[in-house]
């Protein structure tokens, strides 16, 4: 990759990642409070809906910046290596691209990702507390609880979102005969988005239990078999579809406006 295109990656993945994280904000909010054990209106119901913001803008930028230099590096390299030139090979490509992607974005998501938590379901407690509190209690390894849980969340949904998003894109230019605008990429987005966020739901509410779990509960252990079979056995398939809806709208939504971004920074930037 060329030193131009990784900076126009860095800058369009960090640009396309803030605009969604808070403008959505809200969304992701009562998603998590709908996921918690405590019960939505436990966790602060519609109260204090920007809790934990400042948590999310701070991990935002390089979050998504890392998930894309990294993507589209990837995609370079394995596109120059040969063994994935050829058409059938390309969402094979994608798909190992977006996965790599994920892996290096969750260093910096998840330490922002308990801090916002843990944020939204407790509203009457400030974001630098909870920081303070999760480091003394829990040490710097506490900012990582759930990183396993994420990525195993985030392989699978990429691995539906980005090579249907980039299907999508090649289907779409190939009807119309030229290269798509970025509104048309951003709809592509936004479609491929909301598929691969209800899939992934149940490993989004394993994630966010672990997350919220008291240290050294058998929850913050990070079993996620084990907290999948708990939330079954309590609230059956609802549990495990627990904040499906925001999510699906936050993430077609976020789809239309992180991939719409991305596409018109990096174009404007090349």
């Amino acid at each position: 990759m060329e030193r131009r295109e990784f900076v126009a990656s860095l800058v369009a993945g960090g640009c396309a990642g803030m605009c969604v994280d808070l403008t959505l904000f809200p969304l992701d909010t009562i998603k998590t409070r709908l996921q918690s054990q405590q019960g939505f209106y436990k966790a602060g119901g519609f109260r204090g809906i920007y809790a934990g913001v400042p948590s999310a803008a701070v991990g935002s930028f390089p979050n998504a910046a890392a998930f894309f230099v990294t993507y589209e590096s990837t995609k370079s390299l394995l596109g120059a290596g040969g063994g994935f030139a050829a058409t059938h090979a390309t969402p094979v490509a994608h798909m190992l691209a977006a996965s790599l992607g994920e892996v290096v974005a969750c260093l910096i998501r998840v330490p922002t990702e308990v801090v916002k938590q843990r944020a939204q379901a407790s509203p009457s407690l400030t974001t630098y507390s909870i920081l303070l509190t999760t480091l003394r209690e829990e040490g710097v390894l506490g900012l990582y609880r759930g990183y396993v849980s994420t990525v195993l969340r985030e392989i699978p949904f990429s691995l539906v979102q980005f090579p249907l998003w980039e299907y999508l894109k090649t289907l779409w230019s190939w009807r119309q005969g030229h290269t798509l605008y970025s509104w048309q990429s951003a709809v592509c987005g936004a479609f491929a988005g909301a598929v691969a966020a209800f899939v992934t739901t149940p490993l989004d509410v394993a994630k966010t239990r672990i997350m919220l779990a008291k240290a050294g509960s058998m929850t913050a252990s990070g079993n996620i078999p084990l907290v999948l079979y708990d939330v079954w056995k309590s609230r059956g398939l609802t549990g495990l579809f627990a904040g499906s809806i925001p999510r699906m709208t936050f993430i077609s939504v976020g789809g239309f406006i992180f991939l719409g971004a991305y596409e018109k920074v990096r174009r404007t930037l090349l």
